[in-house]
């Protein structure tokens, strides 16, 4: 029976077969990987990934589909989590000694921000993450300071992750096609990310980014005064989005 899509789950499936090959050659999966899919959908990619993979475990919040997946997959492959990505607990997933957990999908475009929040809790314990996102939403992750691009999730994902957009997904890929171009996104955790506490960064690069037009003198202003930001080599008179990680992270160390 046909799955209709549905639109509060976010729910575009990827159909086109020359993309799903060109993602299951970016992640590269292993046997023996410790693998989360999350939102699995009609599991175009899902089939794919378990051609090499012992085992993978998925996330998946639409009841229909998941009876789908039992169906069609054998449960000593397949292990399936029902529920929201957004409320699971990924360090639940068994991951062998000495290995990290591997996580990838074709993200719903309404809850992704704060899906890569919540997953950056558990960096340390992840190898490496590969999405299918917004172009929009990877394009900000990735952007360099100076651009209109740089913001709040630029820092605070760069902060954590060495992050490349791999390539863009036009929207005649999905079946319904969305409104907008998607691009595959590779996250890397970094092994020493610049000790800082995250909720402090959080708080700084918010406000900070709040009132973009101003310059960083006023927007910070009742958080630091002009010589906190000379001192960490921030030039008043910049911009928000002029301003590079590590100084934020300065900042925030400093409050």
């Amino acid at each position: 029976m046909k799955h209709i899509p549905r639109k509060r789950f976010g729910q575009n499936f990827l159909t086109d077969q020359v993309v799903l090959h060109d993602i299951i050659r970016a992640i590269d999966p292993k046997p023996g990987d410790a693998m989360v899919e999350i939102g699995p959908g009609l599991a175009a990619m899902t089939g794919l990934l378990l051609e090499s993979l012992d085992q993978l475990h998925v996330v998946e919040l639409d009841r229909d589909l998941v009876a789908r997946l039992k169906k069609n997959f054998d449960p000593a492959r397949l292990s399936i989590h029902e529920g929201d990505a957004l409320k699971f607990d990924f360090t639940s997933i068994p991951v062998a000694e000495g290995k990290k957990l591997r996580v990838v999908g074709n993200l719903p475009y309404n809850i992704s921000s704060p899906l890569l929040f919540h997953l950056a809790e558990i960096a340390p314990r992840v190898q490496d993450q590969h999405f299918m996102l917004q172009k929009e939403v990877v394009e900000r992750m990735v952007a360099e300071p100076g651009g209109k691009a740089y913001g709040r999730l630029s820092v605070m994902l760069q902060w954590r992750y060495y992050m490349e957009l791999l390539f863009v997904v036009p929207p005649t890929a999905f079946d319904p096609p969305p409104q907008v171009d998607s691009a595959i996104v590779r996250m890397i955790p970094l092994a020493q990310p610049l000790p800082c506490e995250a909720a402090k960064l959080e708080q700084v690069v918010t406000k900070a980014f709040s009132q973009r037009r101003k310059v960083i003198r006023n927007c910070l202003s009742g958080m630091f005064g002009e010589n906190d930001l000379i001192d960490v080599g921030i030039n008043p008179q910049a911009r928000p989005e002029e301003v590079p990680v590590e100084q934020f992270v300065a900042l925030a160390n400093r409050l």
